[in-house]
């Protein structure tokens, strides 16, 4: 009963990942429903550049409209956005992007841990939080925000990621909800859409 009351008001999913997370994306996107009664939100790992390659790359695999955040850009449900390069990628309380260039976090810019937790203050428990392969531990701190705003955390299986690192850090230290392989991801965020 929680869990369809939660479903029911599932507002955004933040996907984090770093190396090896790009395959996943390449494998999950494509496979979302359309219209989607949710944001999606994506942050990962990547190098300063000027090109929306990566952007490119994703929008080609979807039919669901994806784009680099600008900002200031308003968060709307059945998009999704990608965190630009070297940028800490905010939610402000009006469900718009705001961008920063402070100070790495966890060597990082954007970092998951920055997103995660912007999100968590604006949807609660509304928010679904994905931490995807990676090599360091960004991420973990993001998903025990969402997890104390009364959000729903999931962590890729380590087995199955390119890089486990990240993933086994959330799992030893954050109160995971479900550890699950790209199937079994791609299953569950199904599940959380609804009739638009």
């Amino acid at each position: 009963m929680a869990e369809d009351r939660v479903k029911t008001v599932c507002k955004a999913v933040v996907i984090g990942g770093s190396a090896g997370s790009i395959e996943v994306f390449l494998k999950l996107l494509p496979a979302l429903p359309m219209p989607l009664s949710f944001a999606v939100i994506i942050v990962v790992h990547r190098k300063n550049s000027t090109d929306s390659s990566l952007a490119h790359v994703l929008s080609i695999k979807t039919a669901v409209p994806i784009q680099d955040v600008e900002d200031k850009d308003p968060v709307l449900a059945g998009n999704m956005y990608l965190a630009p390069a070297d940028y800490h990628l905010l939610i402000e309380k009006d469900e718009v992007f705001s961008l920063d260039n402070s100070e790495k976090v966890n060597y990082s810019r954007p970092s998951l841990d920055v997103t995660f937790e912007s999100a968590a203050d604006v949807y609660g428990p509304a928010l679904v939080g994905v931490l995807l392969s990676g090599a360091n531990a960004d991420g973990t701190a993001g998903l025990k925000a969402i997890k104390q705003a009364g959000g729903i955390i999931v962590a890729q299986k380590p087995e199955t990621a390119q890089s486990s690192f990240m993933p086994q850090q959330a799992i030893m230290h954050a109160p995971v909800d479900h550890v699950l392989d790209v199937d079994g991801l791609i299953t569950f965020l199904r599940s959380l859409n609804r009739p638009v």
